[in-house]
């Protein structure tokens, strides 16, 4: 029987190539078998995790708890927060109304002050020449201007006309100020009737003015004067 050449040579060749990967494979296993030697699978069984824990935390000395005293704890813990919230809310009400009254006495100041000043002043102030009788009752700030409460009233024998454009009224510091003067008659009849009005003096020009005089003169003749002073520039 002849044998073909050819397939002899598949054969043969087939042969070597599974005696290559036989001999392939045992070698890479024996190496990674060396390699591995020595490394073992984590234990990864939760009792024992448990177990190893438990004993860890014995020698570092932690102290394990049980769920009574806890709960005891925790009451303890939340009381005292309970008190220590309450405490702070008292001082934040305390504080808030120390404010408030400080507030109020701050506002209710410059009312007082300007009280003592015009009972230091025994308001009216009064002037007088001839029989006539210049006034003046109070001050305050109202609109942004500084209004003067005065009257006039007349017991000379015949009756006085007056320009209260030629009304002058300077500061303590010699300034001429402009004033509007409202309700006040042109003419006084010789009767004694009392007459009222306001002068009003716009705050702008006051600055750091302190006290005002007013100076008011008969026209034409101008024989008649009147004149007040020291009157306090209320603020």
């Amino acid at each position: 029987m002849k044998i073909n050449p050819t397939l002899a040579f598949t054969l043969v060749l087939l042969f070597l190539m599974l005696s290559a990967g036989f001999v392939s494979g045992l070698w890479g296993f024996t190496i990674g078998h060396a390699a591995l030697k020595g490394v073992t699978q984590p234990d990864v069984r939760p009792t024992k995790k448990l177990a190893s824990n438990k004993s860890s935390a014995t020698k570092e000395g932690v102290e394990l708890l049980r769920e009574p005293e806890l709960i005891t704890r925790a009451k303890a813990q939340m009381k005292g927060k309970g008190k220590n919230s309450k405490a702070d809310k008292n001082k934040d009400e305390e504080k808030t109304s120390s404010e408030s009254t400080e507030e109020k006495k701050l506002a209710e100041k410059p009312a007082t002050e300007n009280k003592e000043a015009n009972a230091q002043l025994e308001f009216p102030l009064k002037t007088q020449n001839q029989g006539v009788t210049l006034q003046v009752s109070s001050v305050r700030q109202e609109g942004g201007s500084l209004l003067l409460n005065v009257s006039m009233k007349n017991e000379g024998a015949q009756a006085v006309r007056f320009l209260y454009s030629f009304l002058n009224v300077t500061d303590d510091q010699g300034r001429s100020l402009s004033a509007v003067t409202e309700g006040l008659p042109g003419e006084l009849p010789p009767t004694g009737q009392e007459f009222s009005g306001t002068v009003s003096i716009p705050s702008a020009l006051l600055d750091d003015a302190k006290k005002l005089s007013l100076t008011l003169t008969d026209y034409p003749e101008q024989k008649l004067k009147l004149q007040t002073s020291e009157i306090p520039v209320q603020r």
